[in-house]
């Protein structure tokens, strides 16, 4: 038999063994523990750092959304009230039919002029209370309780915008009162002509519905590919970073046979001195 007490070398090469199966059960558990088989820069560093590009994207689309969320909010607000308006002013309309006439007078008169000013004031209320957040499209009328401005919301991830311009309710709400000043049966067929300052207001409110209607689609729209570019990013930062957990669970067990024999060969080889020394003493 040969050996030295010096330099064991079963040992040192049971040691080495023993070490690299550590090595290897520290980056096992650690997939495990964590869920990724990238959890930082250092188990792969190109890939960690395509991982955070990721991550950031989908941190500034959701913060996009939000963004558009508010839009959303202040769209609907704006639509709801013109919907209101322009549902006043088709009766506001009717009541100008009535005053045209020259038949209508005296107590009947006085009845459609207050009636049509009761509307229009009804009117200048929907405008003045078309705010969201503290923001308006339309309520520009004087006692307003929004800031009247337009808006240009961040829509993506690299900070492209959309523009969503104002509508003046302040001119509309001027028109309909300049219509209703007199009520003579002449200003009153005046104003529900093609031209007159009536039909005018009336065609603005229904060309402010239908731009505030494509805008509020465009958001849904881009809210909706957004979310879906989210599901995308995160499919496929899943994976490039995500651990195969099955996979691992099974190296994990073949790891700590491999621990514990490791242990036994060095415990095995650190024995040979003791057989060196017995042969000695037989001699």
């Amino acid at each position: 038999m040969s050996g030295s007490i010096n330099t064991n070398v079963g040992a040192m090469v049971a040691l080495q063994s023993l070490t690299a199966t550590n090595s290897q059960l520290s980056a096992t558990q650690k997939q495990i523990s964590t869920g990724y088989r990238v959890a930082d820069a250092t188990d792969d560093g190109a890939a960690y750092a395509v991982a955070q590009g990721v991550r950031s994207s989908v941190s500034a689309l959701t913060t996009a959304n939000q963004q558009l969320g508010s839009t959303q909010g202040l769209l609907s607000t704006t639509s709801s009230a013109l919907n209101s308006m322009s549902t006043t002013m088709t009766g506001m309309r009717d009541v100008l039919v009535n005053l045209a006439s020259s038949n209508v007078t005296g107590t009947q008169r006085t009845q459609y002029q207050q009636q049509y000013a009761s509307m229009l004031l009804n009117v200048k209320s929907f405008i003045q209370d078309a705010t969201y957040n503290g923001q308006t499209l339309i309520g520009n009328v004087a006692g307003s309780s929004g800031k009247f401005s337009s808006v240009a919301v961040v829509r993506n991830e690299v900070g492209s915008t959309y523009g969503i311009a104002t509508a003046g309710g302040s001119a509309i709400y001027n028109s309909i009162s300049a219509a209703g000043a007199a009520l003579t049966s002449t200003a009153a067929a005046a104003a529900i002509t093609a031209t007159g300052s009536f039909l005018t207001a009336q065609n603005k409110v229904s060309s402010a519905l239908n731009t505030y209607g494509n805008a509020t689609n465009y958001v849904n729209n881009q809210v909706s590919y957004n979310s879906n570019k989210i599901d995308a990013l995160n499919a496929g930062l899943g994976s490039l970073v995500d651990a195969n957990l099955a996979q691992e669970s099974a190296q994990l067990q073949a790891l700590q046979i491999k621990q514990q024999l490791a242990t036994q060969a060095i415990t095995i080889a650190n024995q040979t001195p003791s057989t060196l020394l017995t042969l000695v003493k037989a001699a």
